[in-house]
């Protein structure tokens, strides 16, 4: 453990990003680009948003060893925050986006520092009833209209000079900021920090004795996840132009759980391919009404127990490379 923190290669951290993850980001970056070729965009761009919220919690459970019951809130409080500054207050698409990521880092703040002091299964309980105490706050706060949500959100023009409402502006515009989400997360994972925090995960006793306050990084580490979470919300009500209370309800804390999960926790393109399959089941199984929960019920449990370390942990081991 300690090599592992305390060997760090100079040079740009791209250079330290093995060689099989960078050909996998230069393999998603293509795909997303041709893509909207033959897939619906909106519906990449969902996948976009929930992609970076699924490697947001995946900063936190696969890499810090926190698992957040409530990361919902982050997602539906941006969401709402952005429809509100765009509709409401005027603010331009970015400033919109800004303001939501914003509010969910200070929620971020707010929330770690009184759920951050246990661990396992209290820190889970502890982040689902703070996650419960946001939704009823959305369901009766006025700004929200309740069960309406906020609806015919303006996409406005960005840097008031791009039209948003065209799908063409929107597109591009999801996609540089889910990648420079997930670059700053791959970022974070190849740091110095990002290795503390698998430390931490592995041993937090022995993190301990090596002098690191381990709170303060779990603590940065749950905030910078709420904040990507909510950058995803944000762009995500703006895409939809709508701010629901789907997006707060505790469901969604498990639908993201699913996406980590299927994908593979602790990989760094898991939570990606985890958020297209979760995410391709909703949308093209749509017609089976509620069989639907059922069949990615029985997926989750197939991959489970067949899968273990998910689809993109599965396809490392048999690499032998870590992805």
């Amino acid at each position: 453990m300690e090599s592992a923190i305390g060997k760090q290669t100079p040079g740009w951290w791209w250079s330290r990003v093995p060689a099989q993850q960078r050909i996998a980001f230069l393999v998603m970056a293509a795909f997303f680009v041709v893509a909207p070729a033959v897939i619906y965009p909106v519906f990449l761009m969902k996948v976009m948003c929930f992609a970076l919220f699924a490697c947001a919690f995946n900063l936190l459970l696969g890499y810090g060893g926190l698992l957040s019951f409530g990361h919902a809130m982050f997602l539906g409080m941006a969401g709402y925050t952005s429809a509100h500054a765009a509709k409401v207050w005027g603010f331009n698409p970015e400033f919109a986006i800004l303001a939501g990521a914003s509010v969910s880092c200070v929620l971020g703040l707010l929330t770690g520092l009184i759920a951050i002091r246990r661990q396992g299964i209290y820190f889970a309980m502890i982040t689902l009833a703070l996650a419960q105490m946001i939704y009823f706050v959305c369901l009766q706060a006025p700004f929200t209209h309740g069960e309406d949500g906020i609806q015919a959100v303006p996409r406005g023009r960005l840097f008031g000079v791009i039209d948003l409402s065209d799908v063409r502006a929107m597109y591009p515009t999801v996609f540089v900021i889910f990648f420079g989400g997930f670059l700053l997360i791959c970022r974070i994972i190849h740091s110095p920090f990002g290795q503390v925090l698998k430390a931490i995960r592995e041993n937090e006793a022995r993190a301990i004795s090596l002098g690191y306050d381990t709170d303060r990084y779990k603590l940065l580490a749950y905030v910078l996840s709420a904040t990507l979470s909510g950058l995803a919300g944000a762009t995500n009500a703006l895409v939809f132009q709508l701010a629901a209370l789907n997006a707060v309800h505790w469901t969604m804390s498990g639908e993201v759980v699913l996406m980590t999960l299927v994908g593979g926790m602790g990989t760094v393109f898991g939570p990606v391919a985890g958020a297209l399959v979760v995410l391709a089941m909703e949308n093209y199984l749509a017609q089976l009404g509620a069989w639907v929960t059922i069949v990615q019920g029985v997926i989750f449990v197939v991959c489970v127990l067949t899968f273990r370390r998910g689809i993109v942990g599965e396809i490392g081991r048999l690499l032998k490379k870590p992805l």
